[in-house]
């Protein structure tokens, strides 16, 4: 089979179909395949899509091994993996499991019961005996809900600074993309304005980017503007509401790096009901991860709903073998 077959799946009946070709996604595909099950993976868009969205040379916060999965060392001379050393990791695990998958595929819906459910696509029907949902969060953005807040130059994904020297931009949000993008921006020879909701920076940014920000903002070279909220954004500007009252801050760019949630919608017609609290998390066991729809699984980030931080790539990793077991021991039964 060559790697280009892996990529295309007929419509058939699977033990499991997995919704999310990312790395957890992939985990739980690995596990139930060597578990003796039949699997196919789907997936909106490319394979880990979330990681092709990330920005160009984005470093991991964890080191390789955390990253890895199925049993497949992760190599690389970087102590923390670079996104393109994490795209080739995980497509060379997807080609050498010849993994059954099915990309640029969106999921619409899913009928049926346990044993017997078929995965609603644009393109047609997948039937499978369990469904795992393994969708992340990085898709979602939580967009500002302002006017202007879609015009084309402003992004809710921060990808590289080069297409920005000397132009004005306005980066919003307090936590590691922010960060990281208005850093980046500076050095490249932007003129940054960093826009905080609260009081200071957020005590979440990782330790050795935090200073580095707080530096830059003392030394001037990044001006920032603490306890602001933005009300507009027309084409050549953002108007704020600051302690000391309204601004207007010239923006030739602007990124609303104000963090991402689950496909709710995705998750509703799949089913899948949400609990009352403030993550609004998707209601499942969390010794089994199986929703309240039998047979229908979560892993990884989406399991914590708004808690996007409470899962990672590396201890998501262990939904996959829970649940894997769960549906060997279920398929014997």
């Amino acid at each position: 089979m060559t790697e280009s077959t892996i990529f295309t799946a007929p419509a058939a009946a699977f033990d499991a179909v997995v919704i999310g070709a990312g790395p957890v996604g992939l985990a739980c595909a690995l596990e139930a395949r060597r578990r003796g099950l039949r699997v196919c993976v789907i997936d909106k868009g490319a394979l880990v899509n979330s990681l092709v969205g990330y920005p160009t040379n984005m470093e991991f916060f964890s080191t390789p091994e955390l990253l890895e999965i199925g049993g497949y060392p992760f190599p690389t001379n970087h102590y923390k993996p670079l996104r393109e050393d994490a795209l080739d990791y995980y497509r060379r695990v997807a080609t050498s499991e010849n993994l059954t998958l099915r990309l640029y595929e969106r999921v619409l819906a899913l009928e049926g019961t346990p044993g017997a459910y078929a995965v609603v696509t644009e393109k047609g029907r997948l039937t499978a005996r369990y469904v795992i949902v393994a969708t992340g969060f990085f898709d979602v953005p939580n967009r500002l809900e302002v006017p202007g807040a879609d015009l084309p130059h402003v992004s809710y994904y921060y990808k590289e600074p080069y297409a920005h020297v000397g132009r004005s931009v306005v980066v919003i949000g307090a936590k590691n993309s922010a960060a990281k993008a208005a850093l980046q921006l500076v050095r490249a020879g932007a003129q940054v304005t960093l826009v905080v909701r609260g009081a200071a920076i957020s005590e979440s940014v990782k330790y050795w980017i935090r200073p580095d920000l707080i530096n830059r903002i003392a030394e001037g070279r990044i001006r920032a503007l603490f306890t602001t909220t933005v009300v507009a954004i027309s084409a050549e500007s953002v108007q704020v509401l600051t302690p000391e009252g309204p601004q207007t801050l010239p923006a030739d760019f602007v990124y609303a790096l104000t963090g991402y949630r689950p496909d709710y919608s995705l998750l509703a017609a799949l089913g899948i009901t949400f609990q009352q609290d403030v993550a609004r998390t998707p209601s499942h066991n969390p010794e089994t991860f199986e929703t309240n729809r039998a047979g229908v699984y979560v892993a990884g980030t989406v399991c914590g709903g708004l808690n996007t931080s409470r899962w990672f790539i590396e201890n998501g990793r262990h939904h996959a073998a829970v649940i894997a077991a769960q549906l060997t021991a279920v398929t014997a039964a």
